[in-house]
């Protein structure tokens, strides 16, 4: 047994794998309800600033230093730590840092699409 991490070769190998202007997500489960995402943002990158009218989110950071901007207030949060995006809540993250930012997205509700998206602000210019 070893204690390597996938590397991205391997991750794009699924079906569930999707490559983003920011970085990347794997779906990892899914059920009634629920999905488990894994998240990897590339440095210096950030997502849109949106919001979601039909879930909720909870991010738990793996690797690296996410600075969450949540309804307007900017957290920094550590590798280890958690933080919950309620249904309707504006949100992003970002990457400040050298390495790649991994977390894990824990999305709860009755519908989990990716079209159940509001965004604000894109610095790829989707709308």
């Amino acid at each position: 047994m070893t204690d390597e991490i996938n590397t991205t070769s391997e991750v794009d190998q699924s079906s569930l794998y999707d490559r983003r202007p920011w970085g990347s997500f794997t779906v990892l489960d899914e059920g009634q309800g629920y999905k488990v995402k894994r998240l990897e943002v590339l440095p210096g990158k950030r997502l849109s600033y949106q919001k979601h009218t039909l879930r909720a989110e909870h991010w738990m950071i793996v690797r690296g230093l996410a600075r969450v901007t949540l309804d307007g207030a900017i957290i920094d949060v550590e590798a280890g730590k958690t933080i919950d995006i309620a249904v309707g809540a504006a949100h992003r993250v970002e990457n400040p840092g050298d390495e790649d930012l991994i977390f894990i997205e824990i999305q709860t509700g009755d519908y989990l699409g990716e079209d159940d998206i509001t965004r604000f602000e894109d610095d790829f210019g989707r709308s």
